[in-house]
């Protein structure tokens, strides 16, 4: 059995990971998505889905971009 990098949890289905900005063994999506997914520089939650990009800071949406001042960025058009 592997154990999951994050929670520890010795399990017997365990997956491992590699991306661009790391790897790991986890037990579970969620444990992977805490480990490897981006954060929202306006609301800190993890960015599963596509997300914006603005000059290198990530955001969650549109919204939390122009929370922060970034022109330009539209989720829908």
């Amino acid at each position: 059995m592997a154990t999951c990098d994050v929670c520890g949890n010795d399990y017997d289905k365990a997956f491992t990971v590699q991306a661009h900005n790391g790897s790991g063994t986890f037990d579970s999506f969620e444990c992977a998505i805490h480990a490897l997914a981006p954060t929202c520089a306006h609301c800190q939650c993890r960015i599963i889905g596509h997300g914006s990009e603005h000059d290198g800071t990530f955001y969650c949406c549109a919204r939390c971009a122009k929370q922060a001042g970034v022109v330009g960025l539209d989720d829908r058009v």
